[in-house]
């Protein structure tokens, strides 16, 4: 039987963008305010509709360029989060959504664009709520990032090229939401093989009284092995 694509429903296809980064050590993301309806207005996370000539990625990353104006994110880590396809979530049509978890260490200031009628980064707690389905959104991505931090060394990524193991630990605690024991911390880190390495003879002073803390850079594996664990709800690491 020859196919006849006018017997099935016609539906869109876009992409939604959960960039997450550290400013003044807490965990921010990136929200645009819509211009357009449907939720004029109303917050939401950048994206818009994939073009019959593009991939889900590319569409990503012009939309985060035009809405935004991080046109230079050629180095953005860019990972597919899952997607999104329900029926009704967005009122205008079918529309099945590739969702990305986008990961920005050093966050340049923002613009709104095209649509957009502005773009801010949000401190992750401050967030309200979202347009369309993007809520779920945003909590996928941040449960990826955070379980990221357990297996591999990105949480290096979000420290300057030197940095104390102080620095190190504030990452964790910002996209963990919760607070760590210091010596427990040191301890895992250092005898993790590969996680970082120390820079003979250099130190920096920390604002407290004691002496000055020494400086390490990040290590030359990919993986932890063993994982650093997040704590549990007891509040003990697993």
């Amino acid at each position: 039987m020859e196919y006849d694509k006018h017997a099935y429903e016609p539906f869109a296809v876009t992409v939604d963008l959960a960039v997450l980064t550290l400013r003044s050590g807490a965990l921010h993301v990136l929200l645009v305010e819509r211009g357009q309806e449907p939720y004029t207005g109303h917050w939401a996370l950048p994206g818009g509709f994939v073009q019959p000539d593009e991939s889900a990625e590319t569409a990503a990353r012009r939309e985060l360029a035009e809405e935004t104006g991080l046109s230079d994110v050629s180095g953005l880590h860019l990972e597919q989060l899952r997607t999104y396809s329900e029926p009704g979530r967005d009122p205008r049509m079918r529309v099945v959504s590739v969702a990305f978890a986008a990961l920005l260490p050093d966050a340049p200031d923002v613009h709104g664009g095209s649509d957009a009628a502005d773009a801010r980064w949000v401190p992750y707690d401050k967030v309200g709520p979202l347009a369309f389905d993007h809520d779920r959104i945003l909590a996928d991505a941040h449960e990826r990032v955070g379980a990221k931090l357990e297996y591999t060394c990105l949480a290096t990524a979000f420290c300057p090229p030197e940095f104390t193991l102080g620095e190190l630990q504030q990452v964790y605690e910002a996209v963990w939401g919760t607070a760590l024991d210091r010596p427990n911390f040191r301890r895992k880190v250092l005898a993790t093989e590969g996680f970082v390495e120390p820079v003979s003879g250099a130190s920096r002073l920390t604002g407290g009284r004691g002496k000055p803390a020494a400086l390490y850079r990040a290590g030359n594996v990919t993986t932890l092995h063993p994982p650093l664990l997040r704590p549990t709800p007891e509040g003990h690491s697993a």
